[in-house]
């Protein structure tokens, strides 16, 4: 096999700490984020958040999305009215909707997402710009994680360390509610709880999460790839090994 895969799980790591392009793994550190906000009073999830198209690069300059790069469509249909941030932060993570993801970056402010994985312990990941801001890809600025650190991420939220106990629930309930079931989810017996979040763009596939098991402690597990064939297949396999493995 080429490529490189990094696994971060209980008692086991390979290749951890390598920093991987980050796809859609940053909508994580942007929920808590959010959820931290809304802890500190700051924020109302339940406040509208207009819905547009027009972002400030982290160059300063603007940029949009383009729908068709988009895996999410409901959002797009509130374009020019309003809606919840709880009910976009449910689209950014359950559909991986760009849109919303950017719409709640510009809400929490870049600061924000970095604080939270800072909160988490995370060492080498960054989140430097928004979805399809090429100013900011041309500049050299770009959105990096690692197994290590997604796995201390989601270890604080099933923890309940990196936002208030009851906001990690409520983020892990959602993350639970993935409508497409696979990569780690996939390395598990069907109806088992797993809470996750997977990414991916041309060469590059990754899945975090934690996994609820009805018969041993939850555990965490946190696999990035790139530039391996059939990454989503080697993804269920470690998830298949942590859950033959689960004490």
């Amino acid at each position: 096999m080429t490529g490189l895969v990094s696994v971060a799980l209980a008692g086991e790591a390979r290749l951890a700490d390598v920093p991987h392009y980050a796809a859609s793994m940053m909508k994580v550190p942007v929920f808590v984020a959010l959820h931290r906000a809304a802890d500190a009073g700051t924020l109302d999830l339940d406040g509208p958040v207009p819905v547009a198209n027009t972002f400030t690069s982290a160059t300063g300059s603007s940029y949009s999305c383009d729908p068709g790069y988009d895996n999410e469509h409901d959002v797009w249909d509130r374009l020019g009215s309003a809606a919840p941030a709880r009910w976009l932060a449910r689209r950014m993570i359950v559909r991986s909707s760009n849109l919303a993801t950017n719409l709640l970056l510009a809400l929490v402010g870049l600061p924000a997402v970095a604080e939270a994985w800072r909160v988490a312990g995370a060492t080498r990941s960054v989140t430097g710009r928004g979805i399809e801001d090429a100013a900011a890809e041309a500049a050299g600025i770009t959105n990096t994680v690692t197994a290590a650190d997604l796995a201390l991420l989601f270890g604080g939220l099933l923890a309940g360390t990196v936002a208030s106990p009851a906001a990690c629930a409520e983020m892990l309930d959602v993350l639970a509610g993935q409508e497409l079931r696979e990569d780690l989810a996939l390395g598990v017996p069907a109806g088992v709880r797993v809470a996750y979040k997977s990414g991916w763009v041309d060469g590059v596939r990754h899945s975090a999460g934690v996994v609820l098991p009805p018969d041993a402690p939850p555990y965490v597990v946190a696999v990035c790839t790139t530039g391996v064939p059939d990454a989503a297949t080697v993804i269920a396999h470690v998830s298949r090994t942590a859950w033959e493995e689960r004490q």
